[in-house]
């Protein structure tokens, strides 16, 4: 008896958490439906369906075009109260299926109105990447002339930074170069207004070291570096450079990578054989500047110490983000050019890259440099390991991440974790299989027995692993998802994913075909007791929510027929037990 509880426990539990799981997974968009009326019904049939509908909902359903007469394939307007009334009308019987017509679009690009003008992200692939993540949980520090939440970084998250040159908290730009980097990091994106950024879900840490001319000192940089490693930063930018190794910077910098912390930085602008620092120290990725052409632009520094190359642009065409205007402070949108804006197409996919599940700064780099378009001819090292890639580069990141993460975005992509999948239209029906289930349950409490082979028989004969039936795998055949995923009730309808039910199956003889075989064996004979006590509660439930049996209808005549076939196999299940049943 305590196990008996325990199960249904467990089943209300599941039933309780998904239905009150808010969901995770964007709901598609539609404002029409599509019903697919049965090939075999007779035409004075459909022409009365269709007049029904006309004369019931004023509304005028039409083929979807030319081709679509044979397989009688018909649109009407209509939202999700509409789909739910023609899903319980008479229309039902008439169709094979009557679902939403939703509305694709292109993958990928965002609605901002100056995307289009952001040759540079095109250049790195990064709507291929943005299928994968857009920078969730990961944090950048941009290390610069401070940032400026103007209107197209308002969606941005930010987390608190500091202003080292005047020793306070609020870090905003009087310059207008962190801002514009910044932007590139992680614009707010899908905003309609403006532009897009790299990693527009990550957070971004603003950190002052340079005034308002464009200068800042070493120590100010190094204590920036240390606390955006001491304040959570995953990432740190530096579009900023100069001459001159320092023990004081390059001793922050080795305290934050031995933290986890990635850091990039702009190999520099002075068209010299050499990264400038500290792009040059070994634990710095370095960032030379490509221009529309995807060459070397004419201001990078190349050779020594470049890791990577990115778009940085040059005067024929400018990386565009939002920045401030130091005269106004107010939010306009500009074109610069610079390693300085390399740097932060890299930093951006580093952040992308750490979303992916790959913490460590070594890791990330071998990252960035395998997923680089490569440059066969580079004898003065302009490209370093080669060109940006961000698909490739979250490609190759994935592909090594078996984690919970990826695995709750695979179900929250599919549509698992969104209570529209399992409701409306979705490949499962949650709530009549709970049903199905916990009812099974009941009737075989009434037996005062339990067995493990007892309650195999209730799940397969009631709902089955029917969660496999939803299930879509690459490019994988559907049929033997269906087959597992359905109870015995269903066999007959799986491979032809039909709505109506195979009367052979969904009856009394598979159960009492079994109670036969396994009768005279003392433990198996209790999974054909349950199968029987299964199916009869797949057949009531059944009968009330979808009573369609092929070659019976879906009206009264197949009702009495599923109902009559439960109480059939109540009865078998009955007196197969007859003698054994006790409490457990």
């Amino acid at each position: 008896m305590r196990k008996f509880l325990l199960a249904c426990l467990f089943v209300l539990g599941l039933g309780f958490a998904l239905l009150n799981f808010q969901g995770l997974a964007v709901q598609g968009d539609f404002d029409e439906l599509v019903l697919d009326f049965r090939e075999d019904i007779p035409a004075e049939q459909l022409q009365a369906d269709l007049e029904a509908i006309a004369n019931q909902y004023n509304l005028a359903a039409r083929l979807n075009s030319e081709f679509s007469a044979e397989d009688n394939i018909y649109i009407v307007k209509g939202d999700k109260t509409l789909l739910q009334t023609l899903k319980a009308s008479p229309l039902k019987r008439d169709t094979e299926y009557i679902e939403p017509n939703y509305i694709y679009s292109i993958l990928g690009s965002p609605n901002d109105p100056m995307y289009e003008e952001q040759w540079n992200l095109n250049n790195i692939n990064i709507e291929d990447a943005w299928e994968e993540n857009q920078g969730e949980g990961v944090t950048v520090a941009v290390i610069d002339t401070g940032v400026s939440q103007g209107k197209d970084l308002k969606n941005t998250k930010f987390v608190p930074g500091y202003d080292f040159v005047n020793d306070r908290d609020n870090a905003r730009d009087d310059h207008g170069h962190g801002t514009h980097v910044a932007g590139t990091v992680a614009q707010s994106t899908n905003n309609n207004y403006g532009v897009a950024g790299v990693a527009y879900k990550a957070s971004i840490m603003p950190l002052k070291v340079l005034s308002a001319s464009g200068g800042g000192t070493i120590s100010d940089i190094a204590e920036a570096i240390r606390f955006a490693a001491d304040n959570g930063a995953d990432v740190i930018n530096m579009s900023l450079g100069g001459g001159g190794a320092s023990n004081l910077m390059e001793e922050a910098i080795n305290y934050a990578y031995d933290k986890g912390v990635v850091i990039v930085a702009a190999a520099g602008n002075e068209n010299t054989n050499s990264s400038s620092y500290p792009a040059r120290y070994p634990k710095v990725i370095s960032v030379s500047a490509l221009d529309i052409e995807s060459v070397k632009a004419p201001y990078s520094n190349y050779g020594a110490g470049v890791d990577i190359s990115a778009p940085g642009g040059s005067e024929e065409a400018l990386v565009l983000q939002e920045t401030i205007d130091p005269s106004s402070g107010e939010g306009v949108f500009a074109g610069f050019q610079g390693t300085s804006m390399a740097s932060p197409h890299v930093a951006g996919v580093a952040a992308l890259i750490k979303a992916e599940g790959i913490t460590d700064p070594g890791e990330v780099l071998q990252v960035l440099q395998k997923s680089a378009q490569k440059v066969e001819e580079d004898p003065q090292n302009h490209f370093g390991a080669g060109k940006l890639d961000a698909a490739a580069a979250v490609e190759l990141a994935d592909s090594g991440q078996l984690c919970w993460k990826n695995f709750f975005r695979w179900l929250q992509e599919n549509g698992y974790l969104d209570l529209h999948f399992w409701f409306d239209g979705g490949a499962v029906m949650l709530l009549p299989k709970l049903i199905m289930v916990i009812g099974a349950y009941l009737l075989a409490w009434y037996l005062r027995y339990w067995t493990f082979p007892l309650s195999i028989g209730l799940i397969l004969g009631s709902s089955g692993l029917f969660f496999f039936r939803g299930l879509y795998i690459y490019d994988l055949p559907q049929s033997p998802l269906r087959l597992l995923g359905s109870s015995i009730p269903e066999l007959g309808n799986a491979i032809s994913a039909t709505p109506e039910l195979n009367p052979l199956f969904a009856s009394v003889l598979i159960p009492f075909a079994l109670v036969a075989l396994l009768a005279g064996h003392s433990t198996l004979k209790w999974f054909a007791i349950g199968t029987s006590l299964g199916v009869a509660s797949c057949l009531l439930v059944s009968a009330i929510f979808s009573p369609a049996v092929w070659g019976l209808g879906a009206g009264i005549v197949a009702q009495a027929f599923l109902v009559v076939n439960a109480i059939l196999c109540i009865g078998l299940a009955w007196l197969a037990s007859k003698g054994e049943r006790k409490f457990a």
